[in-house]
């Protein structure tokens, strides 16, 4: 199979029929031999009887339902579990972006051997206020920290090579950072393509200002995770030893000092707990055991089989 075509959606049945007809039409104009993957991330509206209709009209159209709303991330991660397709590409389903783009997407991956191609959104029929300026700083943050050269990391369309979805874990909010994620898989072969954009045709846009502070708060994570995450007593280890000896030295030369004044100038010294400086060096000495510990159970919880999630799915169609 050439193509998976994945799409995740929250109450988008006004734009279900017209997507899945230029879906359709796009890859049988190409020849391109297609599944296409819905997930309905815990719809209110009928998204679920019009992904039904579609698959009982075309075998080729899979569906997943989700029994309450998991997010993006989540309904990603499922989906790249069950594709099959040697290229998988992802798209939004509110109709803003085309699926006209799918031949040049799976053309970059499958002749010219890209790892990840990522939509550039550069003409946006977004608000500028709320959407378009924090969206360009939020992507200039992100290169700087990721070092990857994207424009737009949180495009929905995306091509991908079938091995690298098998090897990306998608969760949390991570969604706009897979071609971060792939990078640390040792896919390096990223980049990007200019793609047509438009406004919504259909309903209001799921995602509030709320998603950048979210996303920040995620890239750091993150930038946390990649470079700690298979050795945290590298940074935990580090930081809580350097307190430990702060505090330790600190402590000691109160000590000593308490010592000299009594000894050599045989003059009477306040108790050493009468200095300030004895309760910080106390804290500083806790809080680096602490930090020690915490880096050692790190260690062990990274070689122990991390627990994914199980995913309440409430039906699917066609797998």
């Amino acid at each position: 199979m050439n193509l998976s075509i994945v799409i995740p959606l929250l109450n988008e049945e006004e734009s279900l029929q017209e997507l899945y007809t230029r879906i359709v039409k796009v890859c049988t104009e190409n020849e391109l031999s297609y599944e296409i993957i819905f997930i309905d991330d815990g719809s209110t509206d009928n998204s679920w009887e019009k992904i039904k209709q579609l698959s009982d009209k075309n075998s080729l159209v899979r569906g997943i339902k989700f029994a309450k709303n998991y997010g993006k991330s989540q309904a990603l991660n499922i989906a790249f579990k069950k594709a099959k397709g040697d290229v998988v590409i992802t798209m939004d389903a509110d109709l803003q972006d085309f699926p006209e783009e799918i031949p040049e997407l799976y053309s970059m991956i499958a002749n010219q051997n890209y790892d990840l191609v990522s939509g550039w959104k550069q003409k946006r029929f977004d608000n500028k206020l709320t959407k378009n300026l924090p969206s360009k700083l939020f992507n200039s943050v992100a290169r700087k920290v990721s070092g990857i050269k994207l424009n737009d990391f949180n495009c929905g369309l995306k091509a991908y090579k079938n091995q690298v979805v098998k090897n990306v874990d998608v969760y949390g909010d991570m969604h706009r950072y897979i071609p971060v994620l792939a990078k640390s898989a040792g896919f390096t072969k990223i980049t990007e393509k200019p793609v047509k954009h438009q406004a919504r045709k259909f309903g209001e846009s799921k995602f509030g200002a709320e998603r950048f502070v979210r996303g920040f708060l995620d890239l750091i994570t993150l930038w946390f995770v990649n470079k700690f995450g298979f050795r945290p007593m590298h940074f935990f280890g580090a930081v809580g030893t350097l307190m430990f000896i702060t505090g330790f030295l600190s402590a000691f030369w109160i000590g000593i000092r308490k010592l000299l004044v009594v000894f050599y100038y045989h003059e009477s010294a306040r108790y050493v707990t009468d200095n300030p400086w004895f309760y910080i060096s106390m804290v500083c000495m806790i809080l680096g055991t602490q930090l020690f510990i915490a880096g050692f159970l790190g260690e062990l919880i990274v070689r122990s089989k991390r627990n994914h999630q199980d995913y309440s799915v409430e039906k699917e169609l066609n797998f």
